[in-house]
């Protein structure tokens, strides 16, 4: 396998996590009688240009179906954190009724919704069935695609080209990053500007969170790496704020390569401290599969210490992030007998691979475990909040990354 990005020889391995299913293929009761498939979740880091990413094994159509069941609009924080980034670009970029915004992987209309309430024209490109409907129902003409260099000929060729291209939490999930890239450049305006959202790989480094690796994500991204992609498809980035979501990510803002945008000093920063702490040395990715089994060791004993001495445990949050915990470290409902998660899609399904039942909340309630484990550690306050009444029989909330901690 070669460089997604600069096709030089991969031979470093970064992380091997053996075999799972497809983090986000949660499974129907009949679906537990067939056989399930499973495919290498292995990442690799290039050291030419630096992008970590998995090893290909798996197509885009088979991790993104009609019936994906991730609605953004289930986290109330992540709602809040769409809403302030629309008053945010409104305001610096004075976008108004004659502007126009698209948004790539829109989702369920948890962003783009902002726009329509401000009457600023936009469009959302998703290529999933449930999700696109949601968001025609909140007012935000969908394109049903996948977006590709092909599509943005087609939207420039169409004049669809925006003001603002936003792109939140997709970039990874993107097997063919130049391509994509070149895409965005084809569907910016002149002075327009593209803003993407990413967990850092920095972040990842330094806090272990090796349960946001999954087979939806194909690459793992450092400013260094994400400015050599825009630049080979005739962009740059010119700024970049640091975000506290999903465990620490980056917002880049790009342009067209001529576009005078002066480079902000925090770039500068960013990419300094990102040479500093090692992200273009190997030795700094070596160590890190040992950091990974030691969790897993720490959980499986954790567990079955309280399995062992009698306590009700529960987990929280079916996400993608909590299916590679589980499934790298082999846990199955016999340590986690049930998972509660506010999202109706998932309810009544299991979890893949560990076939973990997924519950509503109200469980909790009538349950009272001793114990609850939070999957996405990202979103404890928020899970926390919602759930405080746990408190009342004296259950407690644990997080596993970077080690595990009781919180409450």
């Amino acid at each position: 396998m070669n460089c997604r990005h600069c096709d030089f020889p991969l031979e470093y391995v970064f992380l091997d996590l053996g075999s799972a299913p497809a983090t986000n293929a949660y499974l129907t009761e009949s679906d537990l009688c067939k056989e399930e498939k499973i495919f290498p979740l292995k990442l690799f880091v290039c050291s030419q240009c630096w992008l970590v990413q998995t090893e290909d094994f798996v197509r885009p159509k088979e991790l993104f179906s009609s019936n994906y069941a991730y609605f953004s609009s289930t986290s109330q924080s992540w709602l809040d954190h769409a809403s302030y980034y629309v008053d945010q670009m409104c305001s610096r970029f004075k976008l108004d009724t004659r502007s126009h915004v698209i948004e790539i992987a829109s989702n369920d209309g948890y962003l783009l919704k902002n726009f329509v309430a401000l009457k600023v024209p936009c469009l959302g490109i998703e290529p999933t069935s449930s999700t696109a409907d949601a968001a025609e129902n909140l007012g935000v003409p969908v394109l049903r695609e996948f977006f590709d260099s092909k599509l943005g000929t087609l939207l420039l060729k169409k004049n669809k080209q925006a003001d603002l291209v936003l792109a939140n939490n997709v970039y990874a999930h993107v097997p063919d990053i130049n391509d994509f890239t070149i895409g965005l450049k084809k569907i910016l305006k002149p002075n327009g500007v593209v803003t993407l959202e990413f967990p850092h790989l920095l972040r990842l480094l330094e806090e272990n969170q090796f349960d946001t690796i999954y087979h939806e994500h194909f690459s793992y991204f450092s400013l260094h790496t994400v400015s050599l992609i825009f630049e080979k498809a005739g962009l740059r980035v010119w700024d970049v704020d640091k975000l506290l979501t999903h465990g620490g990510s980056l917002r880049v803002y790009g342009c067209h390569s001529d576009n005078p945008k002066k480079m902000t000093d925090c770039v500068k920063e960013v990419l300094a401290d990102e040479q500093n702490k090692g992200l273009m040395q190997i030795s700094t990715y070596q160590g890190f599969q040992a950091r990974t089994d030691q969790v897993k060791k720490d959980l499986l004993r954790y567990l079955n210490e309280l399995k062992c001495s009698g306590k009700r445990v529960a987990a929280y949050g079916a996400a993608a992030k909590g299916n590679t915990l589980l499934n790298y470290a082999g846990i199955d409902s016999n340590l986690l007998p049930y998972v509660c998660d506010a999202a109706p899609s998932k309810q009544g399904k299991y979890m893949p691979g560990s076939h973990i039942p997924i519950l509503p909340p109200s469980k909790l309630r009538e349950d009272k475990p001793d114990i609850i484990l939070i999957l996405p550690w990202n979103l404890s306050a928020e899970v926390i909040s919602q759930n405080a009444y746990v408190h009342e029989w004296g259950g407690k909330f644990v997080t596993v990354m970077p080690q595990i901690r009781i919180i409450s």
